[in-house]
């Protein structure tokens, strides 16, 4: 039995963890939240390894308020940075895997192909630079891998697709931006990523390979497209009305180009990635 602990289980991706949970019997994973577990007090972190000997530790605690962050930036560093920071220190100390989810704004959205995990990182905003800065204190830590992910949406929570289909019933028109390019990814794809690897390096089937890894569904869109894929899928006829970024006025500037380029994960870890029309589909059947 593998002794998985999971930080930050409250958020999308914890949420699609727990619910993939009974489908791993040779897993025992330990859900907890920032009122079990602090990532940011070293100490509550060294009492939970003590008391649960986690094998693998998997952080999905994070400070993801992308606007809210220009003006709590020592907030959005204490989760990002340094609460990354202890993770790795005690992965180091004590031989734990760490598996840590990271994002697609490392990069400064000005690219015009997909973003490898070898290419120069640049962010522009808060956010970005916090978990930039957490994902630096895992370089030299064989024990540790970060995964980048974007535009992530769940059946839990709250996300783009739950408010666009709020709006449609609300609006009679809505305007979504066209001019930002990305790839959706559904958390409970990413979820069974994870375990896929934490299963198969436990099992002895895969080497677990440190690092940076990028991991978001197949295929490119813009939030437009996004949007109006939702719409047509459920079946709604309010007209989506594609619009430019400086139509909303927002703290944090949002990335024009934010597709990763997902090669390198599925080589090395035989991870079999869905398009993103497909994952919406399934995604969609869950919400009413």
């Amino acid at each position: 039995m593998t002794n998985i602990l999971v930080c930050g289980s409250d958020g999308q991706l914890g949420s699609e963890l727990k619910a993939i949970e009974l489908q791993y019997n040779n897993c025992n994973f330990i859900f907890t939240d920032y009122n079990t577990v602090d990532i940011t007090d070293p100490e509550s972190l060294n009492s939970a390894v003590d008391k649960h000997k986690p094998e693998w530790i998997i952080n999905c605690a994070a400070y993801t308020a992308v606007d809210k962050a220009e003006e709590e930036v020592d907030k959005a560093f204490l989760i990002n940075h340094t609460g990354t920071k202890n993770l790795g220190a005690i992965s180091k100390k004590s031989g734990i895997k760490l598996i840590h989810v990271s994002t697609d704004y490392v990069f400064n959205g000005q690219g015009t192909e997909p973003y490898r995990e070898d290419q120069d990182t640049d962010p522009v905003t808060v956010y970005g630079r916090s978990k930039l800065a957490g994902e630096q204190e895992l370089e030299d830590n064989n024990n540790a891998m970060t995964i980048r992910t974007s535009w992530l949406y769940s059946s839990f929570g709250n996300n783009f697709v739950k408010t666009m289909l709020r709006l449609a019933k609300e609006r009679p028109e809505l305007g979504v931006v066209n001019d930002q390019k990305g790839t959706p990814t559904y958390a409970a794809d990413l979820a069974k990523a994870i375990i896929q690897i934490v299963s198969d390096c436990s099992s002895n089937k895969t080497n677990f390979v440190s690092g940076v890894y990028h991991y978001s569904n197949l295929g490119q869109c813009t939030w437009f497209d996004f949007a109006s894929e939702i719409l047509k899928i459920k079946g709604f006829s309010t007209p989506v009305k594609p619009v430019t970024s400086d139509h909303f006025v927002q703290a944090a500037k949002r990335p024009a180009y934010s597709i990763m380029d997902k090669s390198k994960i599925i080589n090395t870890y035989n991870i079999e990635i869905n398009q993103w029309e497909k994952s919406l589909k399934n995604c969609l059947k869950l919400i009413d």
